[in-house]
C-alpha cells in the first residue's frame, strides 16, 4: 500500500488527528489535494504559524500567530462540512495544555464527522498523553517514477531529448534525494551547461552524498576495496561471487528473491569491515554505513522517528549495502536497557523491518561479541547466512602478507619470505599483520634503508596478539562456531593450523 492509499484509507476511516514526518512539504501537499480531490467531499485548509489559514479567500490570515485559535476553526464550521486541515510545524505547540487538551476534545467530536487534522513535521514528536489519539504514518522519498517524471519535465523546457540511457542513469543516482534537491541539482547543471550531460551525473551523487550527511545518521561511504584484497575467507568468497547477479533483472526473471544480507561474527581484526566494503564494490552498489548509536536521541520518540528515517532513505536508495559495523555493542543487553523501552523498541522496528523487507537492500552486519547480540538476530530469516569469520591460518597469513606488500612494495615483492613470515606469526589477525608490517617499515625508514624479511620478523615479536591478551572470549567464539551455529568463512580453522604447526 503506498502512501497515496494508506491515507486515503485513514480520511475514510474517519481517523481524526494524523501525524506525517517529512521535510517535503510541498510534495506532501500536493499529494494530499490529490487524495482529496478523488474523494470528492473534503476541501484542503492549509495553516501555518506566521500566515494563519491560506487556502480560502474567506479564512485568509485566520490564525495568524495563534494556534489555539486555528484548532477552533474547525468548531466553528458545520459538522458535516468535509475538510483536511493541514498544520504546519504545529508539533512545537503539543506541550502546551491548552493545545493539548484541545486536540484530545476535537478527537472525540471529529470521529463522526469528515473532519481530519493532519500535522506536519520534520520529524515526530509526540507527548504521551496525544500518542493514543494521533496516527503516525511516513511519507516516502520519491520513487523512481516520479523522480523520472520530474526529470523529463524539466529536460523538456531545455529542448533537449535524453537517450534512455542516461535517463536511467540520472533516475538511478538520484534516488534517494528530495524532489527539491533534485530539481536544484539538474537546474544547476542545464545553468552551467545550457543542457544535462553525462558527467552531471557526478554532481547528482555528490549532492546525494550532502544529504546523507545531513541526516546524521548514514554515512555514504567509498568503497574502493575488491575481493582480490581480502586474504582468505575462501568459503565467504564464493558464497558472494554467486551472489554477485542476485540484483539484476534476470535474477528477478528467473524467479530468485533479493538477497536480504550477511552477518560476520568473530574476532576483531579478522577482515569483516573490509568485506562489507568489497562486497559493495564488487557488486557495484552503493554503501550506507550506519552507526547505530545515532538513532537514538534524547526526545520521546525521537529515537523511533529516526529508525523510520533510516529505513526510509536506505530503501529509497536501493539496491545499496546497509553496513552495520559493531552490532553487538548497539543492541547488547536490549532487554535489560533502563530507557523506558526505547532500545527495545528500535530493535523491534528493525528487526522485522529485517525480516519482512522486501526491498534490495543488503544488509552487512559485523559482530565481535556473539553473546552480546539478542537470540532475535540470529533467527533464520533476519541474514541469508551467518559466517564465522576467524583466525587466518598459516595458508591465509601468506595471502594477508602478499595482499599487503603487493601494495606497499609491488616492485619488490619477490624480496620478502612470505611462506616464514606466515609460519613466524601464528595467531596474528589480519589488522595485527598490517601493524607489523607499519612497525617494520618504521624500523628500515629510521635506518634510510627499505625493510627487510628480518625486520618484519622482528617486529612480530614485539606484537602480542589478541588470541592471547583474549584467549578465552576467542575460544568460546571458535566452539560456538564449531557447533554448527555459523559457517565457517575459512576452509581451514586457525585451531587445525595450531595442531599442524605442532607436528612439524
Amino acid at each position: 500500500m503506498n502512501f497515496s492509499e494508506e491515507f486515503a484509507l485513514l480520511l475514510r476511516a474517519c481517523y481524526p488527528l494524523i501525524y506525517i514526518s517529512t521535510t517535503e512539504e510541498e510534495r506532501l501537499e500536493r499529494a494530499i489535494a490529490s487524495v482529496a480531490e478523488r474523494l470528492g467531499n473534503r476541501q484542503v485548509y492549509v495553516w501555518d504559524f506566521v500566515d494563519g489559514y491560506q487556502e480560502n479567500p474567506n479564512n485568509t490570515g485566520l490564525g495568524k500567530r495563534n494556534p489555539l485559535q486555528a484548532l477552533e476553526f474547525l468548531e466553528k464550521m458545520p459538522s458535516k462540512v468535509g475538510g483536511i486541515f493541514i498544520l504546519r510545524d504545529f508539533e512545537r505547540f503539543l506541550e502546551d495544555i491548552s493545545i493539548s487538551r484541545k486536540l484530545r476534545n476535537l478527537a472525540r467530536e471529529l470521529k463522526s464527522q469528515p473532519k481530519n487534522i493532519v500535522i506536519v513535521s520534520s520529524q515526530v514528536e509526540i507527548p504521551p498523553e496525544l500518542s493514543e489519539v494521533l496516527t503516525v504514518i511516513d511519507f516516502p522519498l520519491p520513487t523512481a517514477k516520479e523522480i523520472k517524471t520530474e526529470i523529463q519535465r524539466l529536460v523538456l523546457a531545455t529542448g533537449q531529448t535524453l537517450t534512455d540511457k542516461l535517463l536511467d542513469e540520472i533516475v538511478r543516482s538520484a534516488q534517494g534525494l528530495s524532489l527539491e534537491r533534485i530539481r536544484r541539482v539538474l537546474t544547476r547543471a542545464i545553468a552551467t551547461h545550457g543542457q544535462i550531460e553525462p558527467e552531471d551525473v557526478e554532481l547528482i551523487l555528490e549532492e546525494k552524498r550532502q544529504s546523507i550527511r545531513q541526516t546524521q545518521i548514514l554515512d555514504f561511504y567509498p568503497a574502493t576495496e575488491q575481493i582480490s584484497d581480502i586474504g582468505g575467507l575462501d568459503n565467504l568468497k564464493d558464497w558472494l561471487l554467486r551472489r554477485g547477479g542476485a540484483f539484476s533483472d534476470r535474477a528477478r526473471a528467473y524467479g530468485l528473491p533479493h538477497p536480504r544480507g550477511l552477518l560476520l561474527a568473530g574476532i576483531q581484526g579478522t577482515g569483516k569491515s573490509l568485506t562489507a566494503k568489497a562486497i559493495a564494490h564488487h557488486w557495484h552498489l552503493p554503501l550506507l554505513r550506519l552507526d547505530v548509536g545515532r538513532l537514538f536521541g534524547g526526545l520521546v520518540g525521537e529515537s523511533e522517528s529516526r529508525t523510520r528515517q533510516m529505513i526510509n532513505l536506505a530503501e529509497a536508495l536501493s539496491p545499496c549495502i546497509l553496513w552495520i559495523d559493531e552490532i553487538d555493542k548497539a543492541f547488547s543487553g536490549v532487554e535489560g536497557r533502563g530507557d523506558s523501552g526505547t532500545t527495545s523498541r528500535v530493535f523491534g522496528t528493525f528487526i522485522t523491518w529485517m525480516a519482512e523487507k522486501k526491498s534490495p537492500v543488503f544488509v552487512v552486519a559485523t559482530a565481535n561479541n556473539i553473546k552480546a547480540l539478542p537470540p532475535e538476530m540470529l533467527r533464520k530469516g533476519r541474514f541469508d547466512e551467518i559466517f564465522f569469520v576467524g583466525l587466518p591460518n598459516q595458508e591465509e597469513r601468506e595471502a594477508i602478507f602478499k595482499v599487503h606488500l603487493a601494495r606497499l612494495r609491488p616492485h619488490n615483492l619477490g624480496n620478502y619470505d612470505v611462506k616464514r613470515l606466515a609460519y613466524e606469526t601464528p595467531d596474528f589477525s589480519g589488522a595485527e599483520i598490517e601493524q607489523t608490517l607499519i612497525e617494520a617499515m618504521h624500523i628500515g625508514f629510521s635506518q634510510n634503508r627499505d625493510f627487510t624479511t628480518d625486520d618484519i620478523l622482528e617486529s612480530a615479536s614485539q606484537i602480542i596478539p589478541l588470541a592471547r591478551t583474549a584467549q578465552e572470549q576467542i575460544q568460546f567464539l571458535q566452539d560456538w562456531a564449531a557447533a554448527g551455529k555459523a559457517r565457517l568463512a575459512s576452509r581451514k580453522t586457525s585451531l587445525s593450523d595450531r595442531i599442524q604447526n605442532q607436528f612439524n
